[in-house]
C-alpha cells in the first residue's frame, strides 16, 4: 500500500472541513427559521406562550413537526396553512382578524368600554343623588348644616 501524498491529504482535510462548515451554515439557517416560525405559533397546551417557549410535550411534538415540514421543503406559509387546518386559527398566535375571530380581537374593547359606561353611569347616579336639595320647610341653616354633615 503505497502512502496518500500530503498534499492529497490536505485537499481532502479541506474539502471536509467545508462541506461540514456549509452543513453547518444550512442547519444554522433552518434553526434561525424554525426559531422564528416558533414564535408565531400557540402552544395549545400553555395558550399563553409561543411553541418556542413551552415546556409542554405537546409543544415539543409540534416543534418536532414544524422541523419535519421544513426539512422536507414546505415554506413557512404552507406549515402555517398545515397547522391552521388541523388545530383551526388557535394556534397562530396573531390569529387573522375575520369574522369568527372578532370576538378575540375586539372583545377585549367591547368589554372595556361597557366597564368605563356603567362606571361612568354608577358616578353620575351618586353625583346626582348627593348633589343639596333646597332644606325642607322651617328647617334653618345649622339644621341643614347638622343634617348634611350626618349625610355625607
Amino acid at each position: 500500500m503505497t502512502p496518500i501524498p500530503m498534499r492529497t491529504l490536505g485537499a481532502m482535510l479541506f474539502a471536509a472541513l467545508f462541506i461540514v462548515h456549509g452543513l453547518a451554515r444550512a442547519d444554522l439557517a433552518l434553526d434561525t427559521r424554525l426559531k422564528k416560525l416558533e414564535t408565531e405559533l400557540r402552544c395549545l397546551v400553555c395558550q399563553n406562550e409561543t411553541l418556542a417557549d413551552s415546556n409542554a410535550d405537546l409543544a415539543a411534538d409540534l416543534r418536532k413537526e414544524v422541523r419535519e415540514l421544513a426539512v422536507s421543503g414546505k415554506t413557512d406559509d404552507q406549515i402555517k396553512q398545515y397547522l391552521v387546518a388541523r388545530y383551526g386559527d388557535f394556534v397562530l398566535f396573531k390569529p387573522p382578524v375575520k369574522p369568527e375571530t372578532w370576538l378575540l380581537w375586539f372583545g377585549p374593547f367591547v368589554m372595556f368600554a361597557g366597564g368605563v359606561a356603567v362606571w361612568w353611569g354608577i358616578m353620575r347616579r351618586r353625583r346626582r343623588d348627593a348633589a343639596p336639595g333646597p332644606p325642607p320647610a322651617g328647617e334653618d341653616g345649622a339644621v341643614t348644616r347638622a343634617r348634611a354633615l350626618l349625610d355625607g
